[in-house]
């Protein structure tokens, strides 16, 4: 689906509160229905065309309306325009959950949507899986604007099937992201690979976590985030880590910023931190929106 008929597709959706909270259902370009909800700025009161917005992406197991998520919704909104949506297989939304493949088309859908809504300036903020995915959906962006074939071919044949028509953002924050994919060097993470790998660990992320993953796994690796970092300048980059993670140690944040160009990247390891969107405390979100709004 081309990004026009996505925007229409998205009007047919949209609340009549023109200048308020709305809703709507977006279709990626593979044809997954994701549901997504946009907020205006509390500050600014209510949507101007130019005006900037922050798109989150959730970590494994969120979604829309879990607490967690609204609670980070609701800080952002303090300072600007926020949209939120669930991943495929999370949620209200369609499909099933291929761990940061296939998502970053439902974050590009978002983007465009916002794109579409008149904002001007668009910063993606994730969360842990999503914290990969922002990662890759600005690389992938940054390979499509410049039309710059990948020297390998296979990992660009690879990267095409999610790489067509990637809105690009205008800044990038990582939370508790990976470095690498396969990582099992925690206790979390090794039950994270469980849910996913296993038959039964992917009944109890269904019924129990409610996420729906797709048991075929991946045809081939996407781009890893320690691969994907240095194709995102001069976009403006910000990975946040902290030093109590219980996902990924610190030297997954410290991969990411070697491999990133230090003209447009910052790295912030935050004391007491722990995991994604779950523990980031309200002084860390308003810092991260702060962050956003100076560097879109």
């Amino acid at each position: 689906m081309t990004p026009g008929g996505e925007a229409e597709s998205a009007r047919r959706f949209l609340s009549p509160a023109a200048a308020g909270a709305r809703r709507a259902t977006l279709l990626t370009e593979d044809g997954v229905p994701i549901e997504a909800r946009y907020e205006p700025s509390r500050a600014a009161g209510g949507l101007s065309a130019g005006a900037p917005v922050i798109v989150v992406a959730h970590g494994f197991t969120g979604a829309l309306e879990r607490p967690a998520l609204r609670r980070v919704a609701s800080a952002f909104t303090q300072r600007t325009a926020v949209i939120t949506f669930s991943f495929r297989g999370h949620g209200r939304s369609g499909g099933r959950s291929t761990v940061g493949d296939r998502e970053v088309l439902d974050l590009a859908a978002a983007v465009r949507w916002a794109r579409t809504l008149g904002h001007r300036r668009v910063s993606t903020v994730g969360f842990s899986m999503g914290g990969s995915v922002v990662l890759r959906h600005a690389a992938l962006a940054a390979q499509n604007e410049q039309n710059q074939p990948d020297p390998d071919e296979k990992r660009e044949e690879r990267e095409g099937r999610t790489g067509a028509h990637t809105a690009a953002a205008d800044a990038v924050v990582s939370v508790s992201a990976p470095a690498r994919w396969y990582y099992r060097g925690t206790a979390p993470m090794r039950r994270v690979h469980w849910a996913v790998t296993r038959p039964t660990g992917r009944l109890v992320s269904r019924y129990g976590l409610r996420t729906r993953i797709d048991g075929r796994g991946w045809s081939a690796e996407p781009l890893p985030p320690v691969a994907a970092v240095p194709r995102i300048a001069p976009t403006p980059l910000l990975i946040v880590h902290g030093d109590r993670d219980p996902y990924f140690p610190l030297d997954h944040p410290r991969m990411l910023m070697a491999a990133a160009d230090p003209a447009y990247a910052d790295l912030w390891i935050e004391p007491g931190f722990g995991h994604a969107e779950t523990a980031a405390p309200a002084e860390l979100l308003d810092r991260v929106a702060e962050w956003a709004l100076t560097n879109a």
